[in-house]
């Protein structure tokens, strides 16, 4: 049978466009799991590099948001962020890449802004490398490889110009901030006397919040060295804590301070730990591989609660450096007992917020959204830390205990925990109602 000229290009045309989708759909799945692997080297290195908290943070949120970016390129069930985060690009997806895994994609531009934005991000080329060995093994091809890295690469371009216009490469240009020599301020604490951490963390731009005093709370307690006063009871409270039983294992779970040091004799040693919302991108992964949800479902809340765990900080160091109160360890020394030291090393800025307590509540909020309210588990995060899991049955007894852990730890007054955990909720609440998401 002979077909005319122009039926038959457009048959050969269609052959070639149906080959090259099943070139794609023919690849192999990437596991979910990988995105949490990538999560743990990042944290690992964050380690290394003494990664302040809020700034892991932001660290996450961009790593994740180039993965996901790809992946709502490609995946219709995705939502594009674009007019919904603060300034977002409209990304357009990059044509030549016919032979690109979007899934594949997605993991190396995870890696691609990790290895960028981190400070000794080059690091995780030994790790991408052995990823892209584990694919060919799947039976990808060099140039599904090669398109797929491609394609990660334009992307992490975008999402890292993003990243450099929300302000915090404008930081170094502040001036030094120097304590206040004030009654009921807050001053550098032993054993380390660090500088504060990021005192303008509040002018970078949030990715869901209005402004970083979108959520202000209340003021402290007043400080006073009155004994009859109220913030002498919520200091004596600190100093009375009973840390018999499991009270000190909780404190010490969830310690996720980077600044801790160990004196060894003549020698200050950092103590390895991770920061909070480290710890939440481990319990992140943890409950994507107990729900075994699919690679898009995975990235989706991952990047969720990294977004979140973010704007997170930033509500809650505005608040931290506005009232700029005084730290349990220092009032106590000063008041009521100068032998006393806390059960935990406090960490080098503001007593009030509990940080802790807001991200923490914030990323329960976002993760019970996800997986319902009663979602048991066992956090094995602390595990490669020399510390043992610990069960809990839902995301909000995780968050209850790690906000009451920093009483526990010695490290914070008890308003600035429970206010901490009202704003958590409203930050979270905040970022699933953006979402269009039932809160």
């Amino acid at each position: 049978m002979k077909y005319p000229v122009k039926l038959f290009s457009i048959l050969i045309l269609t052959a070639f466009a149906l080959s090259c989708q099943d070139k794609t759909k023919d690849l192999p799945d990437i596991p979910s799991s990988y995105i949490g692997e990538i999560t743990i080297q990042m944290t690992e290195l964050m380690i290394h590099d003494v990664t302040n908290p809020p700034l892991a943070a932001r660290f996450f949120s961009y790593a994740c948001l180039t993965g996901y970016e790809i992946a709502s390129q490609n995946d219709s069930t995705l939502e594009d962020l674009h007019g919904v985060l603060n300034q977002y690009p409209d990304i357009k997806k990059p044509e030549g890449y016919p032979e690109q895994s979007y899934q594949l994609s997605a993991i190396l531009g995870m890696l691609e802004t990790a290895k960028k934005i981190q400070p000794s991000g080059t690091e995780l080329q030994s790790f991408e490398e052995s990823i892209l060995d584990s694919c060919r093994r799947m039976g990808f091809s060099e140039e599904n490889i090669e398109q797929s890295l491609a394609y990660a690469q334009d992307i992490s371009k975008e999402i890292l110009q993003y990243a450099k216009a929300d302000g915090y490469n404008l930081i170094s240009n502040y001036p030094r901030y120097t304590p206040l020599e004030i009654p009921g301020s807050w001053y550098p604490t032993p054993p380390g006397y660090f500088a504060p951490v990021e005192p303008y963390f509040d002018t970078v731009r949030p990715f869901f919040l209005d402004s970083a005093a979108q959520f202000k709370p209340e003021p402290p307690v007043a400080f006073s060295e009155n004994k009859d006063s109220e913030f002498y009871k919520i200091t004596k409270e600190v100093y009375d804590v009973d840390l018999s039983g499991e009270n000190s294992e909780i404190a010490a779970f969830w310690d996720c301070n980077p600044f801790a040091l160990q004196d060894n004799g003549h020698l200050m040693v950092g103590m390895k730990k991770i920061s909070p919302g480290a710890h939440w991108m481990g319990i992140t992964n943890i409950a994507c591989n107990k729900a075994k949800l699919s690679f898009s479902e995975a990235l989706e809340i991952h990047t969720m609660v990294a977004v979140t765990l973010m704007d997170g900080f930033i509500a809650c160091w505005d608040e931290k450096y506005r009232s700029n109160r005084i730290r349990p360890e220092t009032a106590i020394r000063k008041y009521i007992d100068p032998t006393w030291t806390p059960f935990l090393q406090t960490p080098p800025f503001p007593e009030y917020l509990s940080g802790h307590s807001t991200v923490s509540t914030a990323a329960s909020v976002v993760l019970t959204h996800y997986f319902g309210e009663e979602f048991p588990y066992y956090d094995t995060v602390e595990e490669r830390y020399g510390l043992k899991a610990r069960s809990y049955s839902s995301f909000t007894q995780a968050a209850n205990e790690a906000a009451i852990s920093r009483l526990y730890g010695g490290i914070h007054f008890m308003d600035a925990i429970t206010r901490g955990q009202t704003q958590g909720r409203e930050v979270g609440h905040w970022i699933l109602n953006k979402l269009n998401k039932k809160a």
